[in-house]
């Protein structure tokens, strides 16, 4: 039996519940017919943006959203997204499936999502095509309150007064699709561009993301912060908030990917493997960051993660659609569970992307929606946002191997908000077997408040037809004996237990 001990009295980072962010990018029908319908629409909306999907998105509490890409940003131009929409210019989306964009959601709407689902803004400038000019432009445009010519411009198109940008990242992946650079070379752009991404009001300061490495380029983290922090600490303060790290699972690699619903049991743990790797590349990042933040000051920023399959057959490959199984779980329960135990460093996470695109917590059809096993995750994991992270210690628990992999059958992570609850987060990566944990605290006496589960048959998936194949469920396989908590886990299940004193 595995044997879970939770140190109550050893308190940890606060979760940031930035942790549990998404991401909302120009591609395929994530933002057009995921997001936004438009005000004519006959699908139910307010201001354009679908009632169903922004009710469901509130139940998981989005901590923040990130927006316009990805690859898209460094193609954007802000000032095509303003003003009447009939004007607005129209442009090929070249990233994303040769469609046509018309630039109807714009800095507008997508701050108007973010005060429906009351999230915080995370805005990707332009440093690959764009100019020091525009974006420092943009930020005047969102939050100046005074008189300007961008805040008149604003106010002109409706808006008077200022938003407030809680993040802003200087370009995105800009060793790739935003420029194919040189780290050396991005990270002078970086302390050129950052400069004038300005804070206008000292009460709403914007936290500036750099543009980090690619899965485990540790040259490139290396390199960029080389550049950025040889000169005086004082300056560094307030000129680096994050540095992102970019992640996915390719089940069977970059070119073939392979089937999100068609797999066999090798691949279901070839995948939980990749997505275990998170642990190795948090780890390693974290180390080089050490080097010149050891006050862990910067924060990790993961801003695109999840799994990346082949397209669902008859779909447009540009749009990247795929279906979401109890795989899907479990790559979502595991990364979770990565991020919370390094929260003294991970401060900002977006999964990819949140409807209709990659691991979606979302699918829509028309007027139908559905959630997806990924998304009762990220309902049950919604307790551990604020939250202090405990230390634990999982002992006993066996090894699934083979000659290509070696995976733990079980992760955690726990967690105990402002009103003493502790919320235990367990999955069990067994395809086929159910696994025995007990679970004990170092002092205090407490009783389960409320169990959850999610879990099934490995290739369960949710459709429009069967909206609720895969759901969160009550937990019940559990006994409480001599203060110890006795739980079986179902196999390929995500378990959540929340104590009470």
């Amino acid at each position: 039996m595995a044997k879970l001990h939770i140190n109550n009295s050893k308190k940890k980072a606060v979760i940031a519940p930035e942790i549990y962010g998404h991401f909302s990018e120009h591609l395929g029908r994530c933002i057009y017919e995921g997001i936004y319908v438009g005000e004519d629409s006959d699908i139910p909306n307010v201001n354009g943006m679908r009632k169903d999907v922004v009710e469901a998105l509130k139940e998981i509490q989005i901590p923040v959203l990130r927006w316009p890409g990805g690859c898209f940003a460094d193609e954007y131009h802000w000032k095509d997204g303003i003003g009447p929409k009939e004007t607005r210019k129209k442009m090929i989306n070249t990233h994303w499936g040769g469609v046509v964009e018309d630039n109807s959601f714009g800095t507008h709407e997508f701050f108007e999502l973010c005060r429906q689902l009351g999230c915080k803004t995370y805005i990707n400038g332009n440093v690959g095509s764009g100019t020091v000019q525009e974006m420092s432009e943009w930020v005047e445009y969102m939050t100046f309150q005074g008189v300007s010519p961008m805040a008149d411009l604003r106010k002109e198109n409706g808006h008077e007064d200022a938003w407030k940008i809680d993040y802003f990242g200087v370009g995105n992946e800009n060793w790739g699709c935003g420029g194919n650079m040189r780290p050396s070379y991005y990270a002078d752009l970086y302390r050129r561009y950052q400069t004038y991404v300005r804070t206008y009001d000292a009460q709403k300061p914007i936290k500036k993301i750099c543009g980090g490495a690619n899965v485990a380029d540790y040259e490139w983290t290396k390199t960029v912060l080389d550049v950025t922090h040889d000169h005086a600490p004082d300056f560094v303060h307030g000129f680096m908030d994050g540095l992102s790290l970019h992640y996915y699972v390719h089940p069977e690699g970059w070119d073939i990917k392979g089937s999100a619903t068609d797999f066999d049991e090798k691949c279901w743990y070839k995948t939980l493997g990749k997505a275990l790797y998170m642990q190795e590349l948090v780890e390693r990042h974290s180390a080089i960051m050490d080097q010149y933040d050891p006050e862990k000051k910067i924060g990790m920023v993961v801003d695109e993660w999840g799994t990346w399959y082949t397209v669902e057959p008859g779909t447009n490959p540009g749009f990247l659609y795929q279906q979401n199984t109890v795989r899907d779980a479990l790559v979502a329960g595991i990364t979770l569970n990565i991020f919370n135990q390094h929260a003294d460093r991970v401060k900002m996470a977006n999964l990819a992307q949140m409807v209709n695109v990659l691991q979606s917590v979302l699918l829509t059809e028309g007027d139908k929606m559905v959630k997806t096993p990924t998304y009762h995750v990220f309902h049950m994991y919604r307790h551990h946002q604020g939250a202090t992270l405990l230390s634990s210690e999982l002992t006993d628990s066996d090894v699934i191997s083979s000659e290509e992999w070696n995976l733990p059958e079980i992760t955690d992570s726990v967690s105990e908000n402002e009103d003493g609850i502790i919320t235990i987060t367990v999955n069990n990566l067994s395809a086929t077997d159910t696994k025995d944990l007990e679970i004990s605290l170092a002092e205090g006496e407490y009783h389960v408040l409320e169990a959850s589960i999610v879990t099934g048959e490995i290739h369960a998936h949710n459709t429009f037809d069967a909206p609720e194949t895969v759901v969160e469920k009550a937990f019940d396989r559990y006994r409480m004996e001599n203060g110890k908590v006795y739980a079986t886990l179902p196999a390929a299940s995500v378990v959540m237990i929340r104590l009470q004193k």
